[in-house]
């Protein structure tokens, strides 16, 4: 079989010629027909993002992915040989300790105490066989969309689990900063699939923004923000509606604070906001400015486990259309052009790499 291998951060990335490595006892084995490439993974794997946390040892990056189910170890009994599946990077340890070990698997350790679940499952989905975990595989139902668009749906399945956490209810109102990059674009096809009345795309690509809210539907508008915080709050709370009831920020590697902040300005009392992003300077708050509005900020690493069968269910329905997003495909040798074309994506485009 054929994987790329990562010598460590920053050193040699190499496709290579491995044995099919075995199954053992609660791991499946898949041959991977797609799997996406992130729009930072060139520069993780170039290791300028010093805070990802790779095995000590060379190993096959890659996150999720889809494929056919080749093999089975014992004490596996959700899937079959011959099923076609899922796969999602977010292992946690199935133990009931306080805060169990976890990683995402094919990209980095998580928690203070990951680096053993890591070392036992190092490798990702950027090749032609890989041996998961059972616990992180779901199945697709046969005659389901087509292939590749099951591989990108780890690109619904984090805003879901923003989105989710934070309780939206149909009828309700969003809004969506950083709706102009990779997570937030689906969130904003996201939100309008679990019914919000209004689901307001905020950010700073107008252009990009069109194409979103074009794709989402009526209940979708565009603000382009300005990066006057108090301007761009009131813009938000009039597109809202008077005010959103929930928000959720999926701001990509941003250095200014001010759209979160007009963001969360632009809720109305009780308004509820999820933070999803990447935000890489501290963010402001006004202690009694929370306090009056009853206003809930929370965090939300990822998301629940049931969230690709939910998604999957979803897009078989026809409530969430898969086929909104911009599929640009590159076969498994070709994983440094895929790269250069992941970095540039905007919105709802989508790289993923081939095998089949």
């Amino acid at each position: 079989m054929k994987a790329w291998r990562l010598e460590r951060a920053g050193g040699r990335l190499a496709l290579e010629e491995l044995p099919v490595p075995d199954v053992r006892p609660g791991s499946v084995r898949v041959r991977i027909e797609a799997a996406p490439v992130l729009s930072y993974l060139g520069d993780v794997l170039a290791g300028k993002l010093a805070y990802y946390r790779f095995p000590p040892r060379p190993f096959t990056p890659g996150t999720n992915g889809v494929g056919v189910v080749d093999a089975v170890g014992a004490e596996v009994y959700h899937v079959k040989p011959g099923q076609r599946v899922v796969l999602n990077p977010h292992l946690v340890a199935n133990e009931r300790g306080v805060d169990p070990a976890q990683i995402l698997i094919g990209l980095t350790a998580i928690s203070p105490d990951s680096e053993p679940l890591q070392h036992d499952w190092p490798d990702g989905t950027l090749g032609e066989i890989a041996v998961m975990p059972a616990g992180v595989l779901t199945p697709v139902p046969d005659g389901a969309a087509p292939v590749e668009r099951f591989a990108v749906l780890g690109k619904f399945a984090v805003p879901y689990g923003g989105l989710t956490a934070i309780g939206l209810e149909p009828g309700e109102s969003l809004i969506v900063n950083g709706a102009s990059g990779y997570f937030g674009s689906a969130a904003v096809l996201l939100g309008a699939a679990m019914g919000a009345a209004r689901v307001v795309a905020a950010g700073r690509d107008a252009a990009s923004l069109a194409r979103v809210v074009a794709k989402a539907g009526s209940r979708a508008i565009a603000v382009p923000l300005t990066g006057d915080t108090a301007a761009d709050a009131r813009a938000l709370r009039d597109a809202a509606g008077g005010g959103a009831h929930a928000a959720i920020d999926l701001v990509g590697r941003a250095t200014d604070a001010s759209a979160t902040q007009a963001t969360l300005r632009a809720l109305r009392r009780g308004g509820r906001m999820c933070l999803m992003g990447s935000l890489t300077v501290p963010l402001p708050l006004d202690y009694g400015e929370l306090l009056r509005n009853d206003w809930t900020i929370r965090g939300r690493f990822m998301y629940p486990a049931g969230a690709i069968s939910r998604l999957i269910a979803m897009a078989a329905a026809g409530t969430l259309d898969l086929g909104a997003v911009e599929l640009t495909r590159f076969p498994l040798g070709e994983l440094p052009a895929a790269l250069e074309a992941a970095a540039r994506m905007r919105g709802l485009d989508a790289v993923v790499m081939t095998m089949r």
